[in-house]
């Protein structure tokens, strides 16, 4: 498999093996508009996709690099474990790495390019003193739990976003896509709102949640539970599939009967279990409990199994259509 982009100049070398490592924005940039101008004539413009991550790739990261390759001619995924975003410094010194091992789950799944900076690529001045606020929709929920996380995601993401997209340069129209699991449905809304608020000239795609046989959503977190603390966790799961079967037949909710299922597993202690809008996340304080359900919604839950907390969701209604 090669490990660095081909030089400047050497279309020879773009017959290696994918996905290529870039290291730098004006590697990325450079490599991206030669793939863009090489794939096959269309009637239409050529695409490029982005899949941002920190790494520790599993089943889920594949499903969205997949959604990509299907939709895109050019796949960039980023691999950037992003400090801004932990608030405790152990836990981002202890974040699993391991790029060649990303690199080989990306190869099957069809990446082009995996741009993999440097921390000093991404922030050359240090910690950014001008940072992007998430606002109201950044401060609840995952937001209550951990202050400051969703300001370091956008701090992150708005550079990525600007810099993957296509050159201005590139000799032919490009149409630019970045993709997003639902599983982060609180961070789904929110870049979808700084792309609105700030006309980035890109369009967001979100991947349903991928999750295991038995139910439960795939995330990194997952390799630090105990079987029987796995075993624990589907009732989130159940208690979410619950209230879609509910919504599906425009049945009253009953959420106290959800979060009394997954009150009655020990080994989980329930954050919180909330209906809201998919928008804007406030809560939806009608057409939720003892009346017939209409229209649609998203429900958040979070929980903790353990030292693990984990997130999870599920789209009601209309919203699942």
């Amino acid at each position: 498999m090669n490990t660095t982009a081909p030089p400047p100049g050497d279309a020879g070398a773009l017959g290696a093996t994918r996905p290529l490592l870039v290291r730098t924005a004006a590697e990325l940039a450079a490599l991206g508009s030669r793939l863009l101008a090489q794939a096959p004539a269309t009637d239409g413009p050529r695409r490029l996709g982005l899949v941002p991550t920190m790494g520790a790739l599993h089943a889920g990261h594949e499903h969205l690099v997949s959604a990509a390759r299907a939709e895109n001619d050019v796949v960039v995924v980023s691999v950037f474990v992003n400090r801004l975003q932990f608030d405790d410094p152990a836990d981002f010194e202890r974040y699993p790495r391991d790029l060649e091992a990303d690199r080989a789950l990306l190869a099957s799944a069809g990446a082009d390019i995996v741009f993999a900076p440097e921390e000093p690529e991404i922030y050359p001045g240090g910690a950014p003193l001008v940072r992007l606020s998430s606002g109201t929709l950044g401060e609840k929920f995952e937001g209550a739990s951990r202050p400051g996380h969703f300001d370091g995601m956008l701090a992150v993401v708005a550079k990525l976003l600007h810099i993957a997209q296509p050159s201005s340069l590139t000799p032919v129209p490009v149409e630019y896509s970045a993709y997003f699991g639902q599983k982060d449905a609180q961070q789904l809304a929110i870049v979808r709102r700084l792309v609105t608020d700030l006309s980035y000239p890109v369009r967001i795609r979100a991947v349903p949640i991928v999750r295991s046989a038995e139910g439960l959503a795939l995330s990194s977190r997952n390799q630090f539970l105990t079987p029987e603390q796995a075993d624990a966790a589907l009732v989130l799961s159940r208690a979410l599939f619950l209230l879609a079967d509910r919504a599906a037949a425009h049945e009253a909710l009953m959420i106290d009967e959800a979060e009394d299922l997954i009150g009655s597993q020990p080994l989980v202690e329930l954050d919180y279990l909330e209906v809201v809008d998919p928008d804007t996340l406030e809560p939806l304080a009608f057409n939720c409990r003892e009346t017939p359900f209409t229209g649609g919604a998203l429900v958040l839950v979070a929980a903790r199994t353990g030292q693990v907390r984990l997130i999870d969701n599920m789209l009601l209604g209309d919203a699942a259509d």
